[in-house]
């Protein structure tokens, strides 16, 4: 997934769930959804099936699916790609309109929202094997016991680091948060004006990445009914001051790289390290105007570890099929497509998203490319997000008061104290 703009895919979340919440489409908790289920079975899709998904990684989908479409012939697939920043708010306008896709994207991070209520069709029994999936990715899917979509890429962020400068200074990647300072310096002395990019935002995406350091120190972001914030803790006390801590000892500036100038940072060796995902691999050459410069000069290495655990964040989309859909069956077969390892595969190979199928990263495509055995590794270990619809918001202020602390105008203590008077105040719903 190439991230194009600092436009969350969670910003329209609580919009979502608001407009979700209007139009009646609550579960109950005690509604028998497995019961409503499709049959699905091994015949070709026939009719009309209609499909909306951001631009992005599906740009190529049409191209992906053209075998898949020359085998059912009597499929009419009408796919229809939307601005990624204005998706989630078209699909829940159109979910409450009555006049939503038969299937539609769900971006990983965002898609409880949709879930949670009555737009979406639970997932065919044996339609997929979802032992087949990155168990994250499948768990996502997942609500109140039922499953109600089918992974189709993943992706995680790791450190993806100046070899050539951790070469010259003699240092290797970290494991642990104690040894991330000493490798940063390590990467000054070996020719990095800064040791590491720190994304400087100061937006919701900052609150994304306090929330993985905040994982890592063994924290719950909430309370264990979902019900309440758990912001003010000692876990996230430590990982605010480590978030802090690359600012404390003036190894990244708190004003850039702007999101846009990461890469060329990264490049120049303004900077020596940066946490991101997969794309910016794929897109270093293009930004160096070189080939090959990438393999001479980049390195790429799992998240250093906190004090419990080394887990990175869960990213990437999933296909539903939605409840109103009159050709559901055919809708089902076509999201099976997607799934196999060949189509994810060729998804890869044209679009660059990272398959949420285990065993495709086994393809020559993929397991032929060093770089990329950092995020196989940290996929398999990765925690999902607050599942609320009140995460932005929180995220949000999360990261505006990590800007206060990275400028040394107030104490981590102090920051999160602020923010759980606010997220009491917001609330989980």
């Amino acid at each position: 997934m190439k991230r194009t703009a600092r436009t969350s895919t969670l910003a329209l979340a609580g919009t979502v769930v608001a407009a979700l919440a209007l139009t009646g489409c609550g579960r109950s908790a005690d509604t028998g959804a497995a019961a409503d289920t499709t049959t699905v079975d091994d015949s070709a899709a026939t009719g009309t099936v209609t499909l909306w998904a951001p631009d992005g990684d599906a740009t190529q989908l049409d191209a992906v699916l053209a075998d898949y479409r020359a085998e059912n012939p009597d499929l009419d697939l009408e796919i229809t790609l939307v601005p990624s920043d204005e998706y989630n708010t078209k699909l829940q306008t159109a979910v409450a309109a009555g006049t939503a896709p038969d299937i539609a994207f769900l971006y990983t991070e965002a898609q409880t929202q949709f879930l949670a209520s009555d737009a979406f069709a639970p997932v065919p029994d044996d339609l997929v094997d979802s032992d087949s999936f990155f168990e994250g990715s499948w768990e996502a899917g997942e609500h109140d016991g039922t499953t109600y979509s089918v992974p189709w890429y993943a992706y995680t962020r790791v450190l993806i680091y100046r070899s050539d400068f951790a070469e010259a200074g003699g240092v290797s990647a970290p494991t642990t948060w104690d040894e991330a300072t000493p490798f940063f310096e390590g990467l000054e002395a070996g020719g990095a004006e800064s040791g590491f990019g720190a994304d400087v935002g100061w937006d919701t995406y900052n609150g994304q990445t306090l929330a993985t350091f905040a994982h890592q120190a063994g924290a719950d972001l909430l309370s264990e009914d979902g019900s309440e914030w758990t912001i003010d803790t000692p876990e996230m006390l430590a990982a605010a001051e480590y978030n802090a801590s690359v600012f404390a000892d003036g190894i990244s500036s708190p004003d850039t790289p702007q999101f846009l100038d990461a890469q060329p940072y990264l490049v120049s060796g303004r900077t020596g390290s940066m946490i991101s995902g997969p794309w910016v691999v794929a897109t270093l050459d293009t930004t160096a105007e070189q080939e090959g410069w990438t393999e001479e000069h980049i390195g790429t290495a799992v998240l250093p570890a906190g004090p419990d655990n080394g887990s990175g964040q869960l990213a990437g989309g999933s296909w539903g099929v939605t409840a109103s859909s009159d050709n559901a069956a055919s809708a089902w077969k076509v999201v099976r497509a997607t799934a196999e390892q060949d189509t994810q595969i060729a998804q890869y190979e044209a679009a660059g998203s990272m398959p949420a199928v285990v065993d495709a990263w086994q393809d020559p495509a993929i397991a032929d490319q060093p770089l990329l055995d950092a995020f196989f590794e940290q996929l398999q270990n990765v925690e999902p997000l607050p599942a609320v619809s009140t995460w932005t918001q929180v995220s949000t202020l999360l990261g505006q008061e990590m800007e206060k602390v990275a400028r040394g105008n107030e104490s981590a203590a102090d920051a999160l104290a602020a923010v759980q008077r606010q997220a009491d105040s917001i609330g989980t719903e």
